[in-house]
């Protein structure tokens, strides 16, 4: 089964998500979709002519919001059938498309391919081009099998014990860190960006009203808290290759 194209999702509370909408299309250099959905809560970030978006928002109803990984294929049954036999939980099914919840309970979407194949360029010396799944410690390795098997990837070290990457091939837009919680919670995910310039980046995003949370170890990351509430994190990796500067 083979995933043609990604999109990360960001999800923020429904009441804050023209707020969310204002912060991410300047940080992302897009600009709006129409609204889709019931109640208007699906948005794509459109980038310049002539390449394709990987970035969505959501408006959810309930908690803080997150994030999710929408996977594209031109057999979406076939990914459900895939998904399933690999222990996922179906949430929902729509027209052409579904919800599954993985084994360790994060939400995911299985999508059909429209053709999309040009990733949007870097912006600003950054790139969001990753989203972390955040598992807790008694998960972590079923739920790195789950996701290694189904999409197929390179399952990378990373940079440091708690994290492994799936590496997309050449040309997909958004890749999977898998990161290893200190603590039993639930699973969750969040966006990160690859910055040439964290510190540049994090001054950009201040003035555009983000805020500063924390900063990881070793210098790798920051994370930030968007506007509309949402935690995500810079990263120090090459926006162009999406890996660490010493590590190509």
């Amino acid at each position: 089964m083979s995933i043609r194209w990604t999109y990360a999702f960001a999800d923020r509370p429904a009441a804050h998500l023209a707020t969310a909408q204002a912060f991410w299309t300047a940080v992302t250099g897009t600009f709006l979709s129409a609204p889709r959905g019931e109640d208007d809560e699906f948005v794509t970030l459109l980038p310049a002519s002539g390449v394709d978006a990987c970035v969505k928002l959501q408006g959810v109803w309930s908690g803080p919001g997150g994030a999710h990984l929408d996977l594209c294929v031109e057999d979406v049954p076939g990914l459900l059938k895939r998904a399933r036999e690999l222990g996922a939980e179906t949430v929902a099914e729509h027209d052409g498309w579904a919800v599954l919840r993985s084994p360790a309970g994060q939400l995911w979407c299985a999508a059909p391919w429209h053709g999309e194949s040009v990733r949007p360029p870097v912006v600003a010396d950054s790139r969001l081009d990753q989203v972390s799944l955040d598992i807790p410690p008694s998960a972590y390795e079923a739920e790195t099998a789950f996701w290694a098997e189904l999409t197929g990837w390179e399952l990378l070290t990373g940079s440091l014990p708690e994290f492994r990457v799936l590496r997309p091939p050449a040309g997909l837009p958004v890749r999977i860190l898998l990161q290893r919680l200190d603590t039993e919670q639930p699973a969750a995910a969040h966006l990160d960006l690859a910055c040439a310039d964290i510190p540049a980046t994090r001054a950009r995003h201040e003035e555009l009203g983000a805020v500063h949370v924390a900063d990881g170890r070793h210098q790798h990351w920051t994370v930030m808290r968007d506007p509309a509430g949402g935690l995500y994190c810079l990263t120090a990796r090459d926006p162009e290759t999406g890996g660490l500067p010493n590590r190509g």
